[in-house]
This record gives C-alpha cells, structure tokens and sequence, in this order.
C-alpha cells in the first residue's frame, strides 16, 4: 500500500513538474495610437469617413510580423494586435484626422445614419516592422467628395525610428508613422473641400446689378 501511495504521488510530482516546464508565457496584445498634434487651420465643418482600408496578406494576421533577414520575416505568437490591423489603422487615422481637421466628426467605416462629406479609402503596401531599427507604412490613399465626385489621390511614405528592441517601441513607431500619414490625408482634404467651396460660389445664382433703373412717368399736367 505504501509503495502504491509512493507511486501515485511521484506521478503527480511528474505531471506538475511537467505542467510547470510546458507553460508558456502570457500574450501581450497591442493598439494604434492617434500621435497628431493640433496646428493653426480653422476647423472643418464637413464629416469625414475613414475606410475601408485594405492591408497586405502577410500582415493581416493578429501576429506581429517582423523583419528577421533579407527576404525573411517571423510571427510573433506571444505579441499581438489588440484588433484586426486595418481596424486599427483605421481608427487611428480618424483619430489623426479629427486632431488635424479640429472637427470631431470624423467616423471609421461603416457607420449607419453618418452622412460624410468626404470619404478617406486606404491601400496600404507595406507594413513593415524591424524590432530595434523602423516601423514603416507606405500607404496609398483617395479622397472623394460624396456631393460631387471630385478625388484627389496621393502615396505616402513613412519611416520611423524604433529605438529598442521592444514590442511596445514596434507599435509607437507605427503610430508616429500613420500619424504622417494622416497629415498628408488632412492637406488632402482641405484642398478638396477649398475647391468644393470656390465651385459652389462660381454657381450660385447673381442677382442682376446691372439693369437701369425705369425713367419715371410724368405726370399729366393740369390746367
């Protein structure tokens, strides 16, 4: 019976010494920051939507992805994104916007009974990230105004500095980059709307200054 007993009890100094050994460590889960800073502009007194952006398959995963060699990248299975990444982008590129326009009604997309004046589409490239090197975004974008159909497309490229081998240096670095990225969108979209202004004024009615006055009636004269 003793022997029974020592033997059950080695089994389970076994499992839990085993149990002990397999455990992994804990996942960390990051987001997407606003990082704009607010300038001198007027505010904007338009809506704006901000999607949908599209991201590259390899990153579309909720793995970071990092840049171990030349033509060689490895998943991160214990540092994650806290949301799918084009959500993220998304939401921090509205953030971005509404600090940059001084407006707060700016949107992700979908968003039911949000009637934007313009509408913000993303294609990024590239979402490259170095642990201890770069964080880079290189993004094409497009700008539509919903009343006339007028666009205006650019490509923004943007590299930041990591300056440490953390996860948490990684996504600030992406953050500041997407941060540049939006200022080019906001420029983008202060231009479209100046021009939205300039052709509605061109095609407001005049009213007619030009016209003379009627020479008055004389009187009949009275004997």
């Amino acid at each position: 019976m003793a022997t029974r007993a020592r033997y059950l009890l080695t089994i389970a100094l076994v499992a839990a010494i085993g149990a002990g050994c397999g455990a992994t460590p804990p996942a960390r889960f990051y987001t997407l920051d606003s990082q704009a800073t607010a300038g001198d502009a007027a505010a904007a007194s338009y809506a704006v939507m901000v999607g949908p952006v599209a991201i590259p398959g390899e990153v579309d995963r909720p793995q970071f992805v990092v840049h171990v060699a030349s033509n060689r990248v490895a998943l991160d299975e214990f540092n994650r994104w806290a949301a799918p990444l084009n959500d993220a982008i998304a939401r921090a590129v509205a953030g971005n916007l509404a600090v940059l326009l001084a407006t707060p009604d700016v949107a992700t997309a979908p968003l039911a009974n949000f009637n934007a004046a313009y509408v913000v589409t993303m294609d990024v490239q590239r979402f490259d990230s170095t642990p201890g090197e770069a964080a880079l975004v290189d993004a094409v974008w497009s700008v539509r105004a919903t009343a006339s159909g007028a666009t205006r497309s650019g490509r923004s490229v943007a590299r930041e500095v990591v300056p440490d081998k953390s996860f948490d240096a990684l996504a600030a670095a992406h953050s500041r980059a997407l941060a540049n990225v939006s200022a080019d969108i906001a420029a983008a979209i202060r231009t479209v709307a100046a021009e939205d202004a300039k052709a509605a004024q061109a095609n407001a009615p005049k009213s007619d200054t030009s016209a003379k006055p009627g020479k008055p009636r004389s009187r009949p004269r009275t004997q």
